[in-house]
């Protein structure tokens, strides 16, 4: 029985126009789906389909929250944010570069986990002029903070947005690194150098 439902709720969502912008999908057969999905899944694993607030509005108001909503989902946002203890935002950029480029972790074959999370940027940003392939779903970080003359403001903005991206921009693509805990604080400060530091490849 379970099987047929699975393959009824597939089925159904085989047969919605994929590329319309007004396609509607039950949000039933996506949850059978997902579950099926993870089924095999490690049971600690299982908090990784549940939606937490802030996904369950930006879901129902596909990533374009109202005024209200998103002012509420920064609020809350920014309230996670932790910050080193050292008061220090930036570390190694070399570091940072590092775990820019490894996309380890959070996945079915790192499990258990063998090493530290890498953060995988490149798969979504243009880090450097060097890099012959990267993700376009970010803004390109080429010279980000030459361009903002590696101003102390945008240091500590850099880092909420690695921690937190809903802090700064309600229902944003960006994984929140921090608050998820998918990178330590010390891989944040590696990452915020890696952005910021006059001496990194981003910056030149």
């Amino acid at each position: 029985m379970k099987k047929q439902m699975i393959l009824a709720a597939f089925a159904a969502m085989l047969a919605t126009p994929a590329l319309s912008q007004e396609a509607k999908v039950d949000p039933l057969q996506a949850e059978v789906l997902l579950r099926f999905a993870f089924s095999q899944a490690p049971a600690d694993w299982a908090k990784r389909i549940a939606q937490d607030e802030t996904m369950k509005v930006c879901s129902a108001a596909r990533n374009a929250p109202s005024t209200a909503e998103a002012e509420k989902i920064m609020a809350t946002a920014k309230a996670t944010i932790k910050y080193p203890e050292d008061g220090k935002l930036m570390g190694d950029w070399k570091k940072g570069e590092a775990i820019a480029q490894s996309g380890y972790g959070m996945r079915f074959s790192d499990y258990p986990p063998r090493r530290p999370n890498g953060g995988n940027c490149y798969a979504c940003h243009q880090m450097t002029q060097a890099e012959v392939s990267y993700g376009t779903v970010g803004p390109s970080l080429r010279e980000y903070g030459k361009i903002r003359k590696f101003a102390e403001a945008d240091v500590k903005a850099v880092y909420e947005k690695i921690y937190n991206a809903h802090a700064s921009f309600p229902c944003s693509l960006m994984p929140r690194f921090g608050s998820n805990g998918v990178l330590s604080i010390d891989q944040i400060k590696d990452l915020v150098a890696l952005v910021m530091s006059p001496d990194s490849p981003v910056n030149k």
